[in-house]
């Protein structure tokens, strides 16, 4: 038995939500999936049974958030006012994440926030209107940047077929962009909404990393790899140059040098609650979420705006066992939105769900045919959490305990 991409072999279960010890934890996304190690994924606390992520929301109760506000208040008077136009920097799509964000800072604290945004692959009829709806309703300045649309594609493309992750050129941007435009403005303060520790991130909360420039930096680029493949291999197959890359690419130290880049999230000291985010947005930016429930899980609001998510939730339930309703109940779950019970329902309903919606759009952009996708899909399957039964491919163990080998 072995694993594909280094998560562990024993397939534990948090006691708590519903995810698994095969969650991948958020590490660089240029990191080659296949070189992972064991502690890069989510850790399960051997005395409670309990994630990294369930302990983090734990403690939320003990948290002064008067204490943590102040704090804010602290910096946000560091910076307010002090390099011209804006203030800050607030990078987001208008989901209800970054229309919370945004809108709370500038409204609330007297801010003036750029908003940054690396839109979405293939837009959503949906995403593309609540993204209309936060800069003109919610009232922000904005700057979209849609990098080099060949070699997107390629990179896309090239992400499927040797990560089967069809979300890693839009992650990268999404990470990497705002810190270049404040950067390119001087405006060494970042905000992003939710904090990482939510997802079980090791490392978001640690006071160091949340103020340390190094996760958006790279001192050397070379050595990245982009879609599975080194940079310096993708250069010479397909006759591009490094600053093609650029976009996708971390800061390299030596741009700043003498620029002390600060990146937070406001997660951190506002206490952060999705279902009430999204609430916030809908009333304050016309947030809206789609008529109908999203492909793989039972919500219609969370990660609505790219018609490539659908199928980036799938590749999760492939390769990790996985499915975008594990996702939405685990974090449900923390913020005693729904039970346990009601979680493990949800995933035994909907989790793998085949996203056919919007597939054909997907694979027609991307130049794959179906035929292709269906063998990079099982090719992917990694043995110590997929067998072939009766020919048809089931998981080995699930949280609901009636997997092949449960």
């Amino acid at each position: 038995m072995k694993s594909l991409f280094s998560s562990p072999l024993k397939i534990i279960f948090c006691k708590s939500c519903v995810m698994s010890n095969q969650r991948p934890a958020s590490i660089p996304e240029f990191a080659h999936v296949k070189n992972r190690k064991n502690s890069n994924y989510l850790n399960i606390d051997a005395k409670t049974g309990f994630c990294d992520a369930c302990l983090a929301n734990k403690k939320k109760d003990l948290i002064d958030w008067k204490a943590r506000e102040k704090k804010l208040l602290i910096l946000l008077e560091k910076h307010r006012g002090k390099y011209g136009e804006y203030d800050c920097i607030v990078p987001g799509s208008g989901g209800k994440d970054s229309a919370y964000a945004a809108h709370i800072l500038k409204y609330k604290y007297g801010m003036n926030p750029l908003t940054v945004t690396w839109p979405p692959i293939l837009y959503t009829d949906y995403g593309y209107k609540n993204f209309k709806n936060w800069i003109e309703i919610g009232g922000f300045d904005n700057i979209t940047y849609k990098p080099n649309g060949r070699v997107q594609k390629l990179l896309t493309k090239l992400s499927i077929k040797n990560l089967l992750h069809p979300f890693q050129t839009f992650i990268l941007g999404q990470k990497n962009i705002a810190p270049k435009i404040a950067k390119k403005f001087n405006i060494p303060l970042v905000f992003y909404g939710e904090s990482e520790a939510e997802y079980g991130n090791p490392i978001a909360e640690n006071k160091k990393s949340l103020r340390d420039s190094s996760y958006y930096m790279e001192k050397n680029i070379n050595k990245i790899k982009l879609s599975g493949v080194p940079i310096k291999y993708l250069m010479k197959k397909y006759n591009l140059n490094i600053k093609e890359f650029y976009p996708f690419l971390p800061l390299d130290y030596r741009e700043v040098k003498n620029f002390n880049l600060e990146v937070h999230y406001l997660g951190y000291y506002l206490r952060w609650k999705p279902q009430e985010m999204f609430y916030y947005a809908v009333k304050n930016t016309g947030f809206k979420p789609r008529p109908f429930r999203t492909q793989g899980t039972y919500s219609k609001y969370n990660s609505i705006d790219d018609k490539i998510d659908d199928l980036h939730y799938y590749t999760t339930y492939i390769k990790f066992g996985l499915g975008r309703a594990s996702y939405d109940a685990s974090q449900e779950i923390r913020n005693n939105d729904i039970t346990r019970e009601e979680g493990l329902s949800l995933v035994k309903k909907y989790d793998g769900e085949f996203p056919d919606k919007y597939i054909k759009d997907v694979l027609e952009f991307l130049e794959i045919n179906n035929n292709e996708f269906i063998n990079l899909v099982n090719k992917f399957r990694s043995p110590h959490i997929w067998k072939k039964h009766k020919n048809i491919w089931r998981l080995r163990h699930n949280v609901n305990k009636d997997g092949l080998d449960d």
